[in-house]
């Protein structure tokens, strides 16, 4: 993998699977990795959340020196961190790694340093963690601002999450990727955190666990679960102008064969629209 160019502005998926990873035959097409994407905007390399898709993106890496890489955190239930252990550039001499994120409300007063290397970093890991090598700086934030990573502008908002969560827009040269997983939907009306941070933009990344089927089902409900549908992005897609709704954060359970399914039933709704697959790459210049 090369360095970002200065003129790109895409999104590539390293883990697009919810809750827990589930690798086998009948996830390999979109593959079984827990959350985690990159986007690469202005010559920077922005990672969002630190699944088990982020070893991949470490050993594409791989020979790759002195990196300044950029870590955003959405929140950090296990699916958003197993990967973290496992990145390679974080054992490497030279490299920098930026960490953002907000501290979460039941563990304050503690620092985002404190709660990465107590609570992400896991004293039970099984990668001795003494052997880090790279240069750590922590930005924390509180969920609403705006940052900047470079010449990239990064907004934030609140999600409808348990223990809460934090989706991000990043904007560059008058397009924009937003992404917003680990969310549910309300009943009643459209998310206006999730409206006001994707107005206009050209990639809409949302958590569509399940079906609307599977939502509603009145034998296993997943009401107050934290997740949503694809049907619910679609209808968020369509009320905030947004060019491609990329559906993630796969159902473990949901096979190869059931998320085609899903892509037939989407493409005939928004025929730019998407199912995340794991290293496929979509630009907003598409």
């Amino acid at each position: 993998m090369t360095k970002p160019a200065l003129d790109e502005f895409v999104v590539q998926f390293w883990g697009v699977r919810g809750s827990v990873p589930s690798p086998g035959f009948e996830t390999i097409r979109y593959g079984g990795n827990t959350s985690c994407i990159e986007i690469r905007a202005a010559g920077k390399r922005i990672i969002f959340d630190a699944g088990t898709g982020l070893r991949n993106l470490g050993k594409e890496l791989e020979g790759q020196t002195n990196l300044e890489l950029h870590m955003c955190f959405t929140h950090y239930h296990w699916d958003h961190i197993q990967g973290l252990p496992f990145f390679d550039p974080l054992f490497q001499s030279g490299n920098s790694l930026h960490v953002y994120g907000q501290v979460p409300e039941e563990v304050r007063p503690m620092t985002l340093e404190e709660h990465f290397y107590h609570r992400v970093l896991h004293k039970d890991s099984p990668i001795p963690l003494a052997n880090l090598e790279t240069n750590i700086f922590f930005h924390e934030l509180t969920c609403g601002e705006t940052f900047k990573i470079g010449d990239a502008e990064i907004a934030t908002a609140p999600l409808n999450h348990p223990n809460g969560a934090m989706g991000y827009r990043v904007s560059w040269q008058d397009r924009a990727i937003v992404y917003c997983t680990d969310t549910e939907h309300y009943p009643d009306h459209l998310d206006e955190n999730i409206l006001n941070l994707a107005k206009d933009s050209d990639i809409l990344v949302y958590d569509a666990m399940y079906t609307d089927e599977e939502y509603h089902d009145p034998k296993s409900p997943k009401v107050g679960w934290g997740h949503s549908t694809w049907q619910e992005g679609l209808k968020l897609t369509k009320a905030a102008n947004i060019r491609k709704l990329a559906v993630f954060h796969h159902e473990p359970n949901h096979t190869d064969d059931i998320l085609d399914s899903i892509a037939k039933d989407l493409a005939e709704k928004s025929e730019e629209s998407f199912l995340a697959k794991e290293k496929a790459i979509a630009s907003v210049f598409d």
